[in-house]
């Protein structure tokens, strides 16, 4: 299902292509500029907030992987707030693909101030630019998305064990390798493939899936991203 802001732009070509039954919106009620698009006017699923600070934690919340598109402050401040979340771990690793049309070069200089006035002061690390990834073409921005997902399915902490669901089991080998490439990762001892933790039952509909389970520091979550491709591109059983 596509969830936007439910406005008019870009979030209303979403939902068009999603169409009225696949779509969720997330309004925001402003005295100009916003109201909700055709496809998703007076629907149940159209949900009205008064503050943007709500209306993002449900964005971030529900949500499977963000696309951005260029836009203005509102963009910017969705943009900064779910890498920030995800940096901090207050948010789980998805995918965040940020788009323009093929000239384009919106995203590009957002980035040059990232890079030049952010990460050369020291406020942000190399690692945090993992969170995210410029695209000029939609499909290679879908295929990032669907990508994500290919082995990885989702990541739940139990206590200090970070437990990661996969859609099937890696191969001996492929976890060794996981070991030995991010091993910077780990509090205490190593990452190993099992079954879903005691904890865990009260999500039955992934309990069958298999675990990589591990002890990590709660840090560097860019690295965790670069886990998750790693994982991706794993040989499987």
């Amino acid at each position: 299902m596509i969830i936007t802001g439910g406005g008019d732009g870009i979030m209303g070509a979403a939902q068009r292509g999603a169409g009225r039954d696949m779509s969720f919106g997330l309004n925001i009620r402003l005295p100009f500029e916003q109201r909700a698009n055709l496809t998703i006017e007076g629907d149940k699923k159209l949900i009205n907030f008064n503050y943007f600070f709500t209306r993002k934690l449900n964005f971030v919340k529900e949500t499977h992987a963000l696309a951005l598109f260029p836009g203005g402050l509102g963009t910017l401040d969705e943009s900064f707030e779910v890498l920030t979340l995800m940096q901090t771990g207050k948010a789980r690793i998805i995918p965040v693909v940020m788009l323009d049309k093929t000239d384009g070069d919106y995203w590009e200089t957002w980035l040059t101030f990232v890079t030049e006035h952010l990460y050369k002061i020291g406020f942000v690390s190399q690692e945090d630019f993992h969170l995210f990834k410029i695209f000029h073409d939609v499909n290679a921005a879908v295929n990032e998305i669907t990508g994500f997902y290919r082995v990885y399915h989702s990541v739940r902490w139990v206590g200090s064990k970070l437990v990661i669901r996969l859609v099937r089991p890696l191969t001996s080998t492929a976890v060794a390798q996981l070991n030995d490439e991010f091993s910077d990762l780990l509090l205490r001892g190593a990452i190993v493939q099992g079954k879903a933790l005691p904890q865990e039952r009260n999500e039955p509909e992934v309990l069958a899936l298999p675990r990589l389970i591990s002890s990590p520091h709660r840090r560097s979550f860019g690295r965790f991203r670069q886990l998750i491709d790693a994982i991706n591109r794993a040989e499987c059983a």
